[in-house]
């Protein structure tokens, strides 16, 4: 299933040229279970527990007031390595949750904003369209980068009950839109260790608040990125990844690509039909093996 249909590949304005969403947050707390807005695959889900973490639903100071969002690390108190997490377009549902949580077992302060929650209720939201439309399409860039380093700052400086983020260690990732959003904050953030974007599209139509493409920023990386993707993803062309990933190392950048074969988007999306277990497992460990190998382990 695609995420975005024709808008995933939207990107980041200058910051100076988008002013930032003033208005209240609509979204005060996060949406308890799963997104409504796809067929959940029971039998596959996967449910990490919380036994010898800190974790919870937290709130982060950002423009406008403070986004709600979920944090796990371990309960121990101590500076963790940090690892922002960036949601797909269905909101910081159970998924991301669990995903903080797992994150978090492998030794990480995890945190996930919920970055459209000025824009809309995620939390009631039943279709795709609906979302793109009234959401996603109406995101300026420049504000998600703000709330990304709004993050990092309440990761390194609150923390949980002492259990706070390392700021010389801070890492990104993200699922399908939040995959394109990692390549555009790898760009952004000279504070960034490594960046891992998963099955992200690159490409897309420039909108005027977000008018470059991921490809568009590939020769800007700040921090080494890890591309993990899908040879049977159907909305993602391999060789518009492939051409990124040429542009940023022409630049001189750190970048690696690991494509599935026969793997569709979403593929680690353990509550959608789109999972495949052997593919998602490898990528997991590709990714902490990544954020190890570059300064946030």
């Amino acid at each position: 299933m695609q995420d975005l249909l024709g808008l995933d590949g939207l990107a980041r304005p200058p910051l100076a040229a988008t002013p930032l969403v003033r208005r209240g947050v609509v979204m005060t707390s996060l949406m308890v279970g799963f997104t409504l807005a796809v067929p959940v695959a029971e039998a596959q889900v996967i449910h990490t527990d919380g036994a010898g973490l800190n974790a919870g639903e937290v709130r982060i100071p950002a423009t406008g007031g403070s986004l709600p969002g979920y944090a796990a690390a371990p309960a121990a108190p101590g500076r963790y390595p940090v690892v922002l997490v960036i949601e797909e377009i269905f909101g910081v549902h159970e998924h991301i949750k669990d995903l903080c949580r797992r994150l978090a077992k492998a030794g990480y302060l995890a945190v996930a904003p919920e970055l459209y929650a000025r824009l809309g209720d995620l939390s009631t939201m039943t279709d795709v369209p609906t979302i793109i439309r009234d959401v996603i399409s109406k995101a300026p860039d420049a504000q998600l980068l703000a709330d990304l380093d709004s993050a990092a700052a309440w990761a390194t400086g609150t923390g949980l009950s002492g259990s706070l983020g390392d700021p010389a260690r801070l890492a990104v990732t993200g699922f399908c839109r939040g995959g394109r959003n990692t390549w555009l904050y790898a760009a952004h953030n000279p504070a960034l260790k490594v960046a891992v974007a998963w099955y992200g599209p690159v490409g897309g139509t420039p909108s005027p608040i977000q008018p470059r493409t991921a490809a568009d920023a590939a020769a800007e990386l700040k921090a080494p990125l890890l591309g993990l993707y899908g040879a049977a993803d159907t909305g993602i062309p391999v060789p518009e990844v492939e051409a990124a990933v040429a542009r940023a190392r022409a630049a001189g950048k750190t970048v690696e690509l690991r494509v599935y074969p026969d793997t569709p988007h979403g593929f680690n999306a353990d509550y959608r039909p789109s999972y495949r277990k052997a593919a998602a497992e490898d990528a997991w460990a590709r990714m902490l093996a990544w954020f190890r190998g570059h300064g946030a382990g």
